[in-house]
């Protein structure tokens, strides 16, 4: 177990613990509520994967979770969500791909423009095409946009470890696939308020916690800064205010 899950786990036995405790002195089972110190416990994630780690992956995970991989990069999409995603939730002809509210973790709505992301486009009319083929070989209807030979996605996890362990990327988790995406929208130059509305985050403070900048977003950060500080000073001269006012 790597250290964010052990500190989540000890969180939530805490909490178990604490609430036994309540239900005792409310049963008078216990005269007092004993005292239970909460660990310290840093769980903030910190790790995301490049779009090179990405493809790395889906080229081990197999044909039919590729799609995913790659879809969540891109998305940021939780994995829920993504395995989850029908196909009635699709519109080829308006270019969007919908959840509805109550069907993602903060309940409310969601939509991505994909007809705006060219290779999303691509990844779902090859993922479209798969399932035509397959519906043409069982003659049963598909609903679920990712699939295993029309069967819904339930778990990927031991798929996931292998193939990452497979790309040297052996403790990548796939909700690492999350920060990748918030990552390229900041890098981007997406402003805050719209990539939380694309990815699904409700608050600010946690989306804050996606946006990693590695050493070359921030190498780049500084070139741009070095830019604007050449640009406001370069070919410029000090007038004094005097002269500026006879002008």
């Amino acid at each position: 177990m790597d250290e964010g899950a052990a500190n989540a786990t000890i969180q939530k036995e805490t909490a178990a613990l604490k609430r036994a405790f309540r239900l005792a002195k409310q049963a008078n089972r216990l005269p007092h509520i004993p005292h239970v110190p909460v660990p310290a416990t840093d769980n903030v994630r910190t790790h995301f994967l490049t779009m090179a780690d990405v493809h790395a992956v889906a080229g081990h995970i197999g044909p039919d979770l590729a799609p995913v991989v790659r879809f969540a990069a891109m998305t940021g999409w939780r994995k829920g969500e993504v395995l989850n995603l029908q196909w009635s939730e699709v519109d080829f002809n308006a270019g969007t791909i919908r959840l509805l509210p109550g069907t993602t973790k903060n309940n409310e709505g969601r939509t991505f423009p994909m007809a705006a992301l060219p290779p999303l486009v691509e990844l779902m009319e090859r993922q479209r095409a798969h399932t035509r083929e397959i519906e043409r070989e069982t003659g049963e209807i598909i609903t679920h946009v990712f699939h295993r030979d029309g069967q819904p996605i339930r778990h990927m996890r031991y798929n996931w470890n292998r193939a990452a362990k497979m790309a040297g990327l052996e403790g990548a988790w796939f909700h690492d696939l999350r920060r990748t995406a918030v990552k390229n929208l900041e890098k981007a130059g997406v402003s805050r308020s719209v990539a939380m509305k694309l990815t699904g985050h409700k608050t600010e403070s946690v989306y804050r916690r996606y946006a990693i900048a590695d050493e070359v977003a921030l190498t780049e950060g500084v070139e741009k800064l070095a830019r604007l500080h050449q640009d406001g000073t370069e070919g410029r001269s000090i007038v004094p205010i005097d002269t500026a006012r006879q002008a």
